[in-house]
């Protein structure tokens, strides 16, 4: 039987924190800022280093042509009485500069922020532009592979469905996403306090699914995507590789880790973008399919409250959806119980009760289905919580009407 996966809205990366054109609303203080994280920034944003004083300071100047005259003198040290004064000035210049690189900058010094960058390539349109679905699909393959690495980040496995996405979901509120200029290139900076697990797990699951695609490409061999399940990859991620390189002449995916916060342990300093081409769509997508295919279900006892009950006729079996509390980490599930625990699920249900009931978490359909529904009993609970459920009952009285009800 095939797959049906069905996926939650994903909630939406934080924008760029501030405006795309206009000044920097304010510059970091100086006392905040380390020389040697600014220099590392400059430098990675392809900023030219022009010479200045040997072991003092350094000058720099924008890569972008027409940089406006922006020149910075930054101290590659506090060694020096006037350190604070020389960044003061380098911040407030770069807060004023118009060259799209700054902005980059002081991001990166407004939050340490290890740093993912995409690119697509794509037909130009007039003045360099890409087209408005173009720049779509650019944002929304990155929103996809960012919650696969925090999906991943939580825990490996080749098929996540339902499970762990509202925590995963909830990592990416820290992420703040720059603009997308040409919709041929964007970059998302992740806090290294919060996010760190999430950009190295992303890192990894990359190249292990690069290296996958080469070994089938070269032998037709599929079994290094089971190897990558442990370094984070599965479908999600590979789904978010097809949407990137899908329309494209290639993309290209790299992570840069925050100056200040150092490497992690087991990641290279500096490494080559993890490219990816349209060949490598047909190996991408069969191994989405196994994925699917192959992740196996999981033995759980969940605690939930009944939401929606439906049976055929007056007597026999009859459907139960249950809002999970405990067990599994999903939203609900559906579940088909025999006569006796169906009315154990209705009496609940009228009188303000959760039950707790075993079974077997099912893949297909995401995830969303126990099968072998079996052990169902009421739950006491406190007061508080039987007031809050049945509260919950009756701003959702249809699903009452519903169990009362025929198909």
């Amino acid at each position: 039987m095939m797959h049906r996966p069905h996926e939650d809205p994903l909630a939406p990366a934080r924008p760029h924190p501030v405006p795309d054109a206009g000044p920097w609303p304010e510059p970091p203080v100086p006392g905040q800022v380390d020389p040697a994280v600014l220099g590392a920034l400059l430098a990675r944003h392809g900023w030219r280093r022009r010479g200045g004083a040997p072991g003092r300071y350094a000058r720099w100047t924008p890569p972008e042509p027409g940089g406006g005259g922006t020149s910075l003198l930054v101290p590659e040290s506090r060694a020096f009485p006037d350190c604070e004064d020389l960044l003061g000035e380098a911040l407030v210049a770069l807060a004023r500069s118009a060259c799209p690189t700054a902005r980059d900058i002081l991001v990166g010094l407004a939050v340490p922020s290890d740093e993912i960058h995409w690119w697509r390539d794509v037909p130009e349109g007039p003045a360099g532009a890409a087209t408005w679905p173009a720049e779509e699909r650019l944002r929304s393959a990155a929103r996809q592979m960012l919650l696969a690495g925090a999906l991943a980040a939580r825990e490996r496995a080749g098929y996540h469905g339902a499970r762990r996405r509202r925590a995963a979901a909830a990592a990416l509120e820290t992420v703040l996403v720059g603009p997308a200029p040409g919709g041929r290139r964007l970059t998302a900076y992740v806090p290294v306090e919060a996010g760190r697990p999430l950009a190295v797990r992303l890192h990894q699951a990359l190249c292990a699914v690069r290296e996958a695609v080469d070994y089938q490409r070269a032998t037709g061999g599929m079994d290094a995507f089971d190897g990558a399940v442990a370094a984070g990859a599965g479908h999600e991620l590979t789904e978010a590789v097809v949407a990137l390189v899908h329309g494209t002449e290639g993309a290209r995916v790299a992570v840069e880790w925050a100056p200040g916060a150092g490497v992690p342990e087991g990641c290279a300093a500096s490494a080559e973008p993890v490219e990816f081409s349209p060949g490598d769509l047909a190996a991408l997508r069969a191994a989405s399919a196994r994925y699917l295919r192959d992740e196996p279900s999981a033995p759980v006892r969940i605690t939930g409250a009944v939401v929606r009950m439906r049976r055929s006729s007056p007597r026999g079996p009859g459907t139960v959806r249950v809002r999970v509390l405990a067990g599994a980490d999903v939203p609900q599930v559906r579940m088909v119980l025999d006569e006796e625990s169906y009315l154990v699920a209705v009496q609940a249900h009228l009188v303000g009760l959760p039950i707790r009931v075993r079974g077997r978490l099912e893949s297909r359909g995401g995830f969303r289905r126990l099968t072998g529904a079996n052990g169902v009993t009421p739950v006491q609970v406190d007061e508080a919580e039987r007031d809050r459920l049945m509260k919950s009952l009756q701003e959702n009285i249809d699903f009452f009407e519903e169990a009362c009800g025929t198909d």
